[in-house]
């Protein structure tokens, strides 16, 4: 398909600001693949002078694949990795860790998702109530978790609105004043920890270029070309970093669509696309509208173009939406009806059934393939309606996948892996006590997964089990001595018996098959998630009730409570043989042949406080821009249209009918909904829809990152490991022993640092000591493991010998810990190298182990092993930077008496045999094949799955 004229337009016009609107299905990432290939094609544009923001990490692995098979098309071979391409906070983060020494940031901070964040304000609560008002904020009869949710809320705001801390503090308004306390609070405990949230990645980004004049410059330099997608949902701080990005070069190119602004409960603000071209000077930015819908059919497009224009936009002779008219395509289109509803009838409580009898007509009357090609569409998948009718429809063959639906509680793997906790921790008296007289109702929840345990134990299958179970639990009621394992360890074994390992036997691996071994992983993620956050390695007599007090009444209470996602597949949005019950938030960018959109008793509805008024109001860094009371009819209004215009060849609007009756109920659909409801017919009156075509969901072609360490190293060790740790993504219970490594190597990294420099003066003893102590406190805070003093004296006299047998020459010194990545036909290779100078204008690679140099004979493998490692940095260097490497040294910073390199003279044709390898594991890996013909012994001891293998192989 070539462009269309609005689309060349886009595509050509690369100086200077311009706006994209871009409408639903109007071929938006085509023409950011093509725009790209443009500006490197035909203007000569390097790809690290160009910067693309993605709103989601999924959009920016799809762009990037797109983008590179588009210049592998043309013959064209550059590194798409040396790109500034992610989402805005990805792309921050990376921002901040080039620049990491001018930021409070030290080496190793934690970066923490929401829920770690809401977690670690709900450990310190009690610290944020003894501050005046906070019941302001807060109120005073809600849980302590609730609590942090709430806070977490109002923090996220101040670091996304970029409000005065200072000004805060000193207002008359009591709220405001006890947020900006709050505030500066929640910085010390960030300092404290050397931790960052999602909101303040932003902050200490914006923070980093407003204060480092050179660092900005030198961006500005390197960044000649902006393009931001999804425009529309970029908050207050997001504008600011792209605008400092961009500096005085005005080659900013902003892509969304208004209408399908949905993120404004994330701090999204619509003015940031409304007001884009008033950011110039007057004319200098160029518009240009994506209208024709290659989506839709054009009654679908007809129905959704009513739905906005039946809308007032305009307040107070201001109007706050592009005027736009979605078109259809050219060509021939089905005379079909194609917008019609499937509801159950006022007064007969008929709804899932008449869904159920839809969608089987479909199935065998029309030309229904797959049951992936239909979606629902709901405001939320968490309510009892939406769950009662994906059991209805499950209980009728008609698999649902619903990944964000809350039920991870519900599935039989996870109740019997909790049920087994509670069997095997027979402590309940003690644990189940909480504050004076208060109940915990998830007790309920716990009794009844450990009498569906006791249950299976019964069985005769089960007696092995039962016998093991039995054993641990009079050990852990009565604790004399330590374990050597806590929940975590205790959950691998439990993988050995039949009741678990037969969810771990499932070869396909296709959504719904995969389920229960996806949920018994994330099971694994939560408990090192636990055991990291309250630093658990063994369960001891002094500790055990008190761990188990807190894991139950606390860590587990609040993810049931908070509600957990199941696994989505990245890169199989709807998963074949499944019906998809999606969230419209979730449904944004997607596309399905047939939608079926419910929450039709939905109306707008206020979605700000007090305040939120008062922050705007008195507060925010510019004046007020929709009126607030209007907020919740616009919001309204966006979510349906970005609903209704997923739909490639059937809209079905669906709900139970109810007539108000003057009793208290209400009418639905709702009044919003009417007028255009009312005029469609119900799929029993229509026999068009068998005859439409539907079309197949589309394949999302995401290319994976692959590293010889993190993925061909593990796969060669031990294909099953590979499945369990790297497709399953298990998470393995901590290892110390790594720990040193890290520790030594990155000393070496601040050595190199220094070095390269020009600042070899500072690399002396106490500067060394001082730099490996600020690695090992921060190292041990992020991964709350210890090493022994005696072990920590030993990574130390590696570091300095390293330094004395340099005798003070570093000139060598060319590069430290650089992130190398080569964009190939099927996949992406990455890699860690540390380069030196060479002779001839050359590069040499070295690679830098923390033990003793090896007998070179006895341990022939390891050194081939390594060899091909080295192998694959050689060829990610030449290839991605030019420079030719001559030499390849492992370096044994352990080594005392001897020489401490070992030493490959570079070999094109093993390097050739090496790479060629390399891509015949990839293709393993994606093809699924991880069988294995003999297990490797050596390997087993550290693995967590042994359990498994010594019962199963």
């Amino acid at each position: 398909m070539g462009l269309n004229q609005n689309q060349k337009k886009a595509v050509e016009t690369t100086e200077g600001p311009l706006l994209i609107i871009a409408g639903p299905g109007s071929g938006k990432t085509f023409t950011l693949v093509e725009r790209i290939h443009y500006l490197i094609t035909k203007k000569n544009v390097s790809v690290e002078n160009i910067l693309v923001a993605t709103f989601t990490e999924k959009a920016a692995q799809e762009l990037m694949t797109r983008i590179s098979n588009r210049l592998h098309q043309a013959n064209i071979s550059c590194n798409i990795n040396d790109m500034y391409l992610g989402t805005i906070h990805s792309i921050c983060l990376r921002i901040l860790e080039e620049n990491r020494e001018f930021t409070r940031l030290k080496k190793n901070f934690m970066l923490m998702d929401q829920f770690d964040q809401q977690y670690f304000l709900y450990q310190k609560i009690y610290e944020y109530m003894r501050l005046p008002n906070m019941d302001l904020i807060l109120g005073d009869k809600t849980s302590r978790w609730k609590r942090a949710e709430i806070l977490l809320k109002w923090l996220n705001k101040v670091s996304e609105e970029m409000l005065d801390v200072e000004q805060l503090k000193s207002s008359d308004e009591l709220q405001a004043q006890t947020l900006g306390y709050c505030y500066e609070l929640y910085q010390q405990h960030l300092e404290e920890e050397n931790a960052l949230d999602f909101s303040t990645i932003q902050l200490e980004a914006y923070r980093l270029l407003k204060e480092n004049r050179q660092i900005t410059m030198q961006l500005n330099e390197n960044l000649q070309y902006l393009l931001i997608d999804e425009f529309q949902d970029t908050n207050t701080i997001q504008e600011e970093i792209i605008f400092l990005l961009a500096g005085g070069n005005q080659n900013i190119c902003v892509v969304g669509d208004d209408d399908q602004g949905l993120y404004r409960f994330r701090g999204a603000t619509i003015r940031n696309i409304l007001e884009f071209p008033s950011k110039f000077e007057n004319g200098k930015c160029k518009q240009v509208e994506l209208s024709t819908n290659y989506r839709s059919h054009p009654l679908i497009i007809q129905f959704y173009n009513q739905w906005m224009k039946q809308n007032n936009w305009s307040y107070e002779g201001k109007t706050f939406r592009y005027d736009k008219q979605i078109e259809p395509r050219e060509g021939n289109h089905p005379e079909s009806r194609t917008v019609i509803k499937v509801s159950g009838s006022d007064g007969l409580r008929n709804w899932e059934e008449e869904v159920y009898q839809f969608l089987i007509s479909m199935k065998e009357k029309g030309k229904l393939t797959d049951w992936n090609e239909i979606a629902f569409l709901f405001r939320s998948v968490k309510n009892d309606k939406v769950v009662s009718l994906a059991n209805y429809l499950e209980e009728r063959n008609i698999p649902v996948y619903s990944p964000r639906s809350n039920m991870f509680f519900e599935r039989k793997e996870v109740r019997l892996i909790i049920g087994a906790f509670m069997f095997l921790f027979p402590q309940f008296p003690k644990v189940r006590k909480w504050e004076e007289g208060s109940y915990l109702r998830e007790w309920e929840i716990y009794d009844q997964y450990l009498r569906e345990f006791a249950g299976e134990l019964r069985k005769q299958e089960n007696k092995k089990l039962l016998r093991w179970c039995q054993i641990r639990a009079k050990e852990h009621m009565n604790l004399h001595e330590n374990t050597d394992y806590s929940f975590a360890g205790l959950f691998y074994q439990l993988l050995q018996f039949d009741l678990f390992n037969r969810y771990l036997e499932q070869d396909s691996y296709i959504v719904k098959d995969s389920r229960p071994v996806r949920n018994l992983s994330l099971f694994s993620k939560l408990l090192a998630k636990f055991e990291y956050l309250h630093r658990v390695t063994i369960f001891t007599p002094k500790t055990i009730n008190t761990l188990l007090t807190t894991f139950f009444n606390q860590f587990l209470r609040f993810l049931i409570n908070g509600g957990i996602n199941e696994y989505e597949d990245e890169s199989e949005y709807a998963p074949s043989g499944c019906v998809s019950f999606l969230t419209i938030h979730q449904s944004k960018g997607l596309e399905f042949p047939i939608v079926i959109v419910d929450s039709l008793n939905a109306t707008p509805r206020k979605q700000y406080s007090e305040l939120d008024e008062i922050l705007q109001e008195n507060f925010y860094r510019k004046e007020p821009f929709e009126p607030l009371e209007r907020t919740k009819y616009y919001d309204f209004w966006r979510l349906y249209y970005t609903a209704f215009s997923r739909a490639q060849n059937l809209l079905v609007l669906s709900c139970q009918e109810n007539i108000a009756n003057g009793q208290g109920t209400r009418n639905v659909p709702s009044e919003p909904f009417l007028e255009l409801y009312s005029k469609l017919k119900t799929w029993r009156e229509t026999n068009d829809i068998y005859k439409l075509e539907i079309e197949k969901i589309k394949n999302v072609n995401i290319k994976k990152q692959y590293s010889f360490t993190s993925h061909i190293n593990i796969f060669e060790n031990c294909a099953l490991q590979y499945k369990f740790y790297k497709e399953f993504e298990f998470s393995p219970v901590r290892q110390g022993a790594t720990l040193f490594g890290t520790l030594v190597h990155q000393t070496i990294e601040d050595i190199h640092k220094y070095a390269i420099r020009g600042e070899e003066l500072k690399i002396k003893e106490g500067n060394v000591e001082d730099w490996f102590n600020a690695n090992y406190n921060n190292l041990v805070k992020k991964e709350r493991v210890y090493l022994a003093p005696q072990t920590q004296k030993a990574a130390l006299k590696q570091v300095l010998q390293y330094v004395d047998k340099q005798n003070n020459d570093w000139s060598h010194i060319k590069d430290a810990e650089v992130d190398v990545s080569l964009v190939k036909e099927n996949y992406i290779l990455k890699g860690t190298i540390d380069l030196i100078r060479g002779e001839n204008n050359t590069v040499e690679i070295i690679d830098f182990k923390s033990e003793k140099k090896p007998d070179l004979f006895k341990e022939a493998d390891m050194m081939y092993h390594y060899k091909r490692q080295l192998e694959v940095y050689a060829h990610l260097v030449e290839k991605r930077t030019g420079q030719q490497v001559s030499k390849m040294h492992l370096y044994y910073t352990g080594e005392e008496d001897s020489n401490p390199y070992v030493t490959f003279p570079k070999d094109i044709k093993a390097i050739g045999k090496t790479i060629s390898a390399f891509d015949e594991i990839v293709k393993r890996i994606e093809d699924k094949d991880f069988l294995i013909k003999k297990r490797p012994e050596k390997h087993c001891r550290n693995c967590d799955m042994r359990f498994y293998c010594n019962e199963k192989l």
